[in-house]
């Protein structure tokens, strides 16, 4: 399996991984999220949001409506927030298949409290904190089309 590091020494560094992203994903597009409190995973997704034309200040935390959907954009961005559901049922009354099969990037953040809701194809990014600003990002793919984007994501970062 291949994978994708990015290392993020400050929250502009983190935006510019969200460019990157915003360059290679497309509709349908699912993005596990997985790292502790403030790691960066929804300043991940404002990164991406924003490089594909949403205003930055519009996107928040899902935490407590459990999916902000960004529509400004040129591929609409749905970001959903696992952390305070109680079971993976009560994900599934959110209706995320129809994100996942929808015309947008869907991102779920806490993605490992509702791994088994996930579709059969998706991108995981692991986030690890190794410091007040600095981050380190690990993408991989769970299928060979998604590891096409990762190696895609290798060669255009350097």
């Amino acid at each position: 399996m291949s994978e994708f590091r990015f290392i993020a020494k400050s929250e502009q560094d983190t935006d510019r991984l969200g460019e990157l992203l915003a360059e290679v994903l497309s509709a349908g597009s699912v993005v596990a999220l997985v790292g502790t409190l403030g790691a960066g995973k929804t300043r991940l997704v404002q990164g991406v949001a924003v490089a594909l034309g949403e205003q930055g200040d519009r996107v928040t935390s899902p935490t407590f409506v459990l999916v902000n959907e960004y529509r400004g954009c040129r591929l609409p961005v749905y970001h959903f927030d696992a952390y305070r559901l109680r079971d993976e049922d009560e994900f599934l009354e959110l209706g995320p298949e129809e994100y996942f099969e929808g015309e947008g990037i869907t991102f779920v953040e806490w993605a490992d409290r509702v791994a088994n809701c996930l579709p059969a194809e998706y991108f995981t990014i692991e986030i690890e904190v190794f410091g007040q600003t600095e981050r380190e990002f690990v993408m991989t793919a769970n299928w060979s089309g998604g590891e096409t984007i990762v190696r895609a994501l290798n060669a255009d970062s350097n």
